[in-house]
């Protein structure tokens, strides 16, 4: 008897045919795989075969309209509010500081000069704590519930009436947000304003919100949510109806090729040219009643009547809207320039000139 008829023929079959026979193997179990588990992994060459090696998994796409979604939106926005009005409070506090003693505070660049010559540069940043922890929170609540109110609106309404009535939806959306936003808001605001209106008060959050509590009481922190609401949502709804609509507008007559062609550069730059457009008509529409809210916070006796009183109301509708019409023009523009990167990083559309809502299933 030969060696080769004593052992097994396995161990002295030739090599390629072995191979074939693997190969055959790794393919018929192949077609036996799922279209999405044969997405996770790539096939290469090497001689003459074919390897199975594993790829990275693809990134997970983000369901429209989830919880998740809602979460991410918010999570852009808080970036937004809280990064952009942290940036200008160097304008904050000159703007407060004309709108409450305009004597003194006669211009931009006096208000500057004054400022820096009383408190040093670190007044012109006064504040900035209240105000990155409050227009964070109001952030996050701003875009995530106009997300959620806007597509649930759009729901109730149906198709046809979402689209035909869809500048109602962008403004019957932002203005149930905004209601929210702000009451997280007040709090924060209440405080920012008197630390930098009201010299020796404190020096930020953590000496002057407690201060604040012990002469006003915790009530004393939502006093001025009326006259922010008078604000903030006449701002907010201009905001992003006039940014949807912007946005639609700049696609159609200015940008020469559909969204969909675009690059995620371009279409940013569309996001910042719309918000700096809507942010302009957003200073005036709020003006009155952001002069309301620095007045109502800087002082303890001060009443709506009395403030139209002492002011006027052309004072009133005037005073300091230069300088917060470059203010919000350009933290407008950057929070919707910020909002959509964001948004187009985690895998979503940016924001506006969107498909009509989706057609009720036949």
């Amino acid at each position: 008897m030969g060696l080769s008829e004593m052992l097994p023929s396995s161990l002295y079959t030739p090599a390629s045919s072995t191979f074939a026979s693997l190969v055959a193997s790794v393919r018929s179990d192949e077609a036996m795989v799922s279209p999405h588990q044969s997405t996770l992994a790539q096939k290469f060459r090497m001689g003459g075969g074919d390897l199975m090696l594993a790829a990275p998994a693809e990134k997970r796409k983000i369901k429209l309209y989830s919880g998740e979604f809602y979460g991410v939106c918010a999570v852009g926005g808080m970036l937004s509010c809280g990064l952009t009005h942290t940036a200008v409070t160097p304008l904050d506090v000159v703007k407060c500081n004309m709108q409450i003693d305009p004597k003194r505070y006669k211009s931009i660049a006096g208000g500057f000069s004054l400022t820096a010559k009383e408190a040093g540069l670190g007044g012109l940043v006064k504040g900035w704590v209240p105000t990155l922890l409050g227009y964070s929170v109001q952030g996050a609540g701003k875009f995530g519930l106009y997300e959620f109110f806007k597509h649930y609106y759009s729901e109730l309404a149906g198709h046809e009436n979402a689209a035909k009535y869809q500048t109602v939806l962008f403004l019957a959306g932002s203005a149930s947000a905004e209601f929210f936003a702000d009451i997280g808001l007040c709090p924060f605001e209440a405080v920012k304003v008197k630390v930098q209106t009201s010299p020796g008060f404190a020096k930020g959050l953590a000496d002057g919100m407690p201060k604040f509590i012990q002469q006003e009481g915790v009530a004393g922190l939502w006093k001025g949510i009326t006259p922010l609401w008078g604000r903030q949502i006449p701002y907010t709804m201009m905001k992003f109806a006039c940014f949807e609509n912007t946005v639609q507008a700049l696609y159609k007559y200015v940008v020469p090729k559909p969204k969909e062609q675009c690059s995620n550069n371009e279409k940013l730059g569309v996001s910042f040219a719309a918000g700096y457009i809507a942010g302009i008509f957003c200073a005036v529409v709020s003006h009155p009643a952001d002069n309301m809210v620095s007045k109502l916070n800087s002082s303890k006796d001060a009443t709506v009547g009395s403030i139209v009183k002492d002011m006027g109301w052309f004072n009133l509708f005037t005073r300091g809207l230069p300088l917060r019409i470059v203010m919000i023009g350009t933290l407008t523009g950057l929070q919707w320039g910020i909002y959509d990167a964001f948004k187009v990083y985690v895998g979503l559309p940016t924001t506006g000139a969107a498909a009509p809502p989706t057609e009720p299933a036949k």
